[in-house]
């Protein structure tokens, strides 16, 4: 296996989760990691560690839960082969995998979610633009219960580097020149005039991984079909690729949450 440099995807899923009764913590093939590693192998997306493996989507790093009491869990990747021409980051994906994994281990209730996006690997001069295939996905939200519509923040940190900074306005307009019922955003805001800055976390990876420590900010609103791991992947996918294509070129971490009072009555 051979793991890109500056590839890594980190996601910390932030909530509640009360254990099945029935699990035990102490049998390791039952934790975080070895749980993760399980399920990204069985959907395929998993680069075995063995060298000159090829296959899968990323190479396994790392996998816990806390220690913050927040923390539900948290899981590192590392990208083992450049993103295929046109299409995004594997966020989805990879969130998805994240929540099978919570769901083997308890009932999570999700507050907020943080993740590294390594939006380097989508270099905007020399790929073709992942949208048509993110709006061909958008399409698993078209029967989405409308009751279950939610306001979402999402807040983009490029660390010491301030690019988002200057690219936020250009994100907004390229995401609206695109016709999509997944995120329906209404503005951004940057630290100097955002009132309501959302959840912010302590980013739980090295700044070396990110450009940190946290500085420059963006902050997006709008709305969500859902509040899921599912949706939640899909726009983190996105802005990805809206912050790529207006000139971002390193690692974002990315942080999504609801404002207070703004869950769907079916939560």
């Amino acid at each position: 296996m051979s793991i890109r440099p500056d590839s890594t995807m980190f996601a910390a899923l932030h909530g509640e989760l009360a254990l099945h009764p029935w699990r035990d913590p102490r049998v390791a093939s039952s934790d975080a990691y070895s749980l993760f590693v399980a399920r990204s192998s069985a959907l395929g997306w998993l680069t075995e560690a063995v060298e000159n493996t090829s296959g899968g989507l990323w190479g396994m790093n790392d996998a816990g839960q806390g220690p913050e009491p927040s923390r539900i869990a948290w899981f590192q990747v590392s990208l083992t082969e450049p993103v295929p021409d046109g299409r995004p980051l594997p966020v989805q994906a990879f969130l998805s995998c994240a929540g099978d994994v919570v769901a083997r281990i308890g009932t999570a209730r999700l507050r907020a979610v943080q993740l590294l996006l390594p939006v380097q690997s989508l270099d905007a001069s020399t790929r073709v633009s992942a949208v048509l295939p993110l709006l061909q996905d958008a399409g698993w939200f078209a029967d989405t219960d409308p009751q279950r519509r939610t306001p979402v923040r999402v807040t983009l940190d490029g660390g010491q580097e301030p690019s988002i900074r200057s690219a936020a306005p250009g994100m907004l307009r390229w995401m609206r020149g695109f016709t999509q019922d997944v995120f329906a955003c209404d503005s951004f805001s940057l630290p100097d005039d955002l009132t309501d800055d959302g959840t912010v976390l302590e980013p739980a990876v090295i700044d070396e991984l990110w450009c940190g420590p946290a500085r420059h900010r963006a902050t997006f609103h709008g709305v969500l079909p859902e509040w899921s791991l599912d949706a939640l992947g899909w726009l983190a996918a996105f802005l990805a690729e809206a912050a790529s294509q207006n000139g971002v070129g390193t690692p974002l971490m990315l942080t999504a949450d609801r404002p207070e009072g703004s869950r769907s009555p079916v939560d």
